[in-house]
C-alpha cells in the first residue's frame, strides 16, 4: 500500500500583525497556559498577541496529559500551585456551560496496596483538609470493592476524593483561544522566537517570520521556556523534560472502572493512574522519566510492558482487552519542584515556568494570578461577537453524528463526520497541523489509527488549504 505523506499538508497561517503595531502584551507559547493567559488579558482590554512556533496550539507539552481536573487535595501546602489549581478548578466550573466544556464527575480513589501506603492515607486526608478540600474520606476494603468491583482484591483501602473529574483536555484550551480572539486578541503561528531587544519601553521580539513589538512579554513557552528566558538575560531557570508514557485501552474496557484510580503519591510523581478518558477509553500512565531531549516523545517497549503489568495488577480484567494505542508526553519540569512565576518589572517580562502535571487544571488560575501580578488596567472593550461554544467531541454529551445535516461519517472508529472535519479546518482558530485536526475532531485516533480514513481526511485537508490560497 502506498504510504500517505502527511508533511506540508498545511500552509503557514496568515500573519495578523503589522510591523508598526505595538501590543500591550505578547505571550510566547500556545499551550494550555498560554491560551488561558491570552483569554485573560484580551478579555480585560489589553492589546494582546499570542506567538507560537508551530502552526497550531497544543503542539508541545499540552498535547499529552491525563486530562484530569484536580481539586488540589495533594498539592504542596501554601504553594502558588495550590492557589492556582483551586482557582482554575473554580473558573473551569463557571465557564464550562457557556463554552460547552464537558466534564465527567467520576471522583477519585487514592488506593493503598500495602501496609506502608495504608499508613499514609490519614496524612493525605489531613493535608487535603489543610488545603481546603473537604470532600475527602477514608473507605475500607469492602466499600472500595463495592465501588470498584473489578479492582484487584489486593487493594487494602482508599481515600475517596469526590471532586476529582475527567475532562476533554483539548477542547478547553481551544475554547480559551477562541475567547481571546473574540475580545480582539491576535494569533501568530509558525513564528519561532529567536531573539529580542528592550529599549526600556518596548520589546522588539525577533521571530522566524518577522519582528513583533510589545510593551510586556509573557514567557509561557513550556519545554522551551528556559531558552526563551535567555532573551531577558534571566539565569537560574532550567527545564528538565520529564517523559510520561501512556497506554490507551480499547473502548470495550471503558466500564471496568467507575472512578479515577490514583496511587499513593511520592515526592517526585503522582504515579501511575488508571482512568476513563473523555473519548470512551481507559488510560494507564504516566511514567516519570527525566531526559535531556525536548523533542524525544518516543515510547519504549520495556516501559510499556511495565505499564501493562501495572494495569493488570490494578484491574486484572484489563487482560481481556486490547491496547488501542500508546503515546508519550513531555512535561516541562524545572530544576525546582514548584511553579516558577516571576515578574521582572524593570524589563517588563513575566516568566511562567515549571508548570507541570497540574497545568491543565491550574491554567485559568495561573492566568488570573498573572493578571493581578501585572497590576495594570486597560480599557475594556465589547467583544466582537457572542461567546462561541466549542464542538463537543467527548462521550459525555451528544456527538455530531447524532445530529442531522452531515453527509457522511469519515472516521468510523471514532464516528467523526465530514461536517466536523470541515468546520475544524476553518477560521483563525482552525487546525493548522494533522495533530491539531485530530485534537479537534478525534479523526484517525481510534482502533485503526487512521488506516481506513486517513486518505479521505488528507483529501479534505488539501481541499480546505486550496480554499485559503
Amino acid at each position: 500500500m502506498k504510504q500517505i505523506d502527511l508533511t506540508n499538508l498545511f500552509l503557514p497561517k496568515k500573519i495578523e500583525y503589522t510591523k508598526d503595531e505595538v501590543f500591550d502584551i505578547a505571550i510566547v507559547g500556545a499551550g494550555v497556559v498560554g491560551c488561558a493567559i491570552f483569554k485573560e488579558f484580551s478579555q480585560n482590554g489589553a492589546k494582546t498577541i499570542l506567538i507560537e512556533k508551530e502552526n497550531d496550539i497544543l503542539e508541545g507539552a499540552s498535547k499529552g496529559n491525563s486530562a484530569l481536573l484536580h481539586t488540589g487535595f495533594d498539592a504542596p501546602e501554601g504553594s502558588l500551585e495550590l492557589e492556582c489549581v483551586k482557582k482554575g478548578y473554580e473558573e473551569f466550573i463557571k465557564l464550562k456551560d457557556d463554552l460547552n466544556l464537558q466534564i465527567l464527575k467520576t471522583s477519585a480513589l487514592v488506593v493503598a496496596w500495602n501496609e506502608e501506603q495504608e499508613k499514609k492515607l490519614e496524612d493525605i486526608i489531613q493535608k487535603g483538609f489543610r488545603n481546603g478540600v473537604k470532600e475527602l474520606r477514608r473507605i475500607d476494603k469492602n466499600e472500595l470493592l463495592k465501588k470498584e468491583p473489578n479492582l484487584s482484591k489486593e487493594a487494602r483501602g482508599a481515600i475517596l476524593v469526590e471532586g476529582e473529574s475527567v475532562i476533554d483536555a483539548w477542547s478547553a484550551p481551544l475554547a480559551y483561544l477562541k475567547e481571546g480572539v473574540r475580545y480582539g486578541g491576535k494569533l501568530v503561528f509558525s513564528h519561532k522566537v529567536e531573539d529580542g531587544e528592550f529599549d526600556g519601553e518596548i520589546w522588539k521580539i525577533k521571530t522566524s517570520r518577522g519582528e513583533i513589538k510589545a510593551k510586556t512579554i509573557i514567557n509561557s513557552a513550556g519545554l522551551y521556556g528556559d531558552e526563551v528566558e535567555k532573551i531577558r538575560g534571566g539565569e537560574g531557570f532550567r527545564i528538565i523534560p520529564r517523559k510520561g508514557q501512556f497506554l490507551v485501552y480499547d473502548k470495550s474496557a471503558y466500564d471496568l472502572i467507575n472512578s479515577i484510580i490514583l496511587p499513593v503519591p511520592t515526592k517526585r510523581t503522582k504515579g501511575v493512574v488508571v482512568t476513563k478518558t473523555a473519548f470512551g477509553n481507559i488510560l494507564v500512565g504516566p511514567t516519570a522519566e527525566d531526559q535531556e531531549s525536548k523533542t524525544d516523545s518516543s515510547t519504549k517497549k520495556e516501559t510499556l510492558q511495565f505499564l501493562q503489568k501495572k494495569a493488570y495488577e490494578i484491574v486484572p480484567k484489563l487482560k481481556e482487552h486490547s491496547v488501542t494505542t500508546v503515546f508519550a508526553g513531555l512535561r516541562p519540569a524545572s530544576d525546582e519542584t514548584f511553579y516558577r512565576i516571576e515578574y521582572d518589572k524593570e524589563k517588563e517580562w513575566i516568566r511562567v515556568g515549571g508548570i507541570r502535571s497540574t497545568g491543565l487544571t491550574g491554567s485559568l488560575g495561573i492566568a488570573k494570578y498573572i493578571f493581578e501580578l501585572y497590576g495594570k488596567s486597560f480599557e475594556k472593550k465589547e467583544p466582537k461577537h457572542d461567546a462561541q461554544k466549542v464542538p463537543n467531541i467527548s462521550e459525555f454529551s451528544k456527538r455530531d453524528y447524532e445530529k442531522l445535516g452531515f453527509e457522511r461519517i469519515v472516521c468510523h472508529c471514532e464516528l467523526v463526520t465530514d461536517r466536523e472535519i470541515k468546520n475544524a479546518l476553518r477560521g483563525k482558530c482552525g487546525a493548522g497541523t494533522v495533530g491539531g485536526l485530530k485534537r479537534r475532531t478525534r479523526a484517525m485516533m481510534g482502533r485503526c489509527q487512521g488506516f481506513n480514513c486517513m486518505a479521505d481526511v488528507v483529501e479534505m485537508i488539501k481541499e480546505a488549504q486550496n480554499e485559503t490560497k
